[in-house]
């Protein structure tokens, strides 16, 4: 009973203390920024429904989804695992600039703004393969300001459904019938 006793006046005298140290870090605390993955985003703007790790894209793409080594808009490029990269790596390419250049949109592979888990729009790759096969690349890295100098091993596209486009997101407001007499009133001294 003792004991019990000890614990509760110490729990008590503790509390008011607890509670200080609580509101200090509720007032430092900030909600932490997106950190997107390669591979939701890849699937999201490519629309190929494959999911786990980047390294078992290709696989899984076997007889599911049409495989090979000429990029095309839309295709995901599947990289293999290398070095630090164990997970491998997936991007979708966005445009074909000519047969050994092409434009990727991905995620989390440059740190931006010294964070990883952003989104790369239009950056290039560059097949540097001795066959011109796109079985290596170098890609732009934003730290240099200039593609890398790693070269990263790929096993190739994946194709997507030809008969559709890389899905976009737009956001979209519903359209109003008449225009705002507010919204009107803050350009009125602009009007003739």
């Amino acid at each position: 009973m003792r004991k019990e006793l000890a614990a509760f006046a110490l729990i008590a005298c503790a509390s008011p203390a607890l509670a200080d140290g609580y509101d200090g870090y509720r007032r430092h605390a900030a909600e932490l920024d997106a950190y997107l993955q390669c591979v939701p985003y890849a699937r999201h703007v490519s629309g190929i429904e494959l999911y786990g790790d980047a390294h078992t894209w290709w696989d899984q793409a076997q007889g599911r989804y049409a495989t090979g080594n000429t990029p095309r808009p839309g295709a995901v490029m599947a990289f293999r695992p290398h070095r630090n990269m164990q997970l491998g790596h997936v991007a979708a390419v966005s445009r074909v600039l000519d047969s050994r250049r092409v434009l990727l949109d991905h995620a989390n592979w440059s740190p931006i703004n010294g964070r990883r888990g952003q989104v790369e729009k239009d950056v290039l790759a560059i097949d540097v393969s001795p066959a011109n096969d796109w079985t290596e690349v170098r890609v732009w890295y934003a730290p240099l300001d200039d593609v890398g100098r790693t070269v990263w091993p790929v096993h190739g596209f994946i194709y997507g459904d030809d008969r559709a486009e890389p899905r976009r997101q737009i956001a979209m407001a519903p359209a109003r019938k008449q225009t705002s007499r507010r919204f009107l009133s803050a350009f009125a001294e602009y009007s003739d």
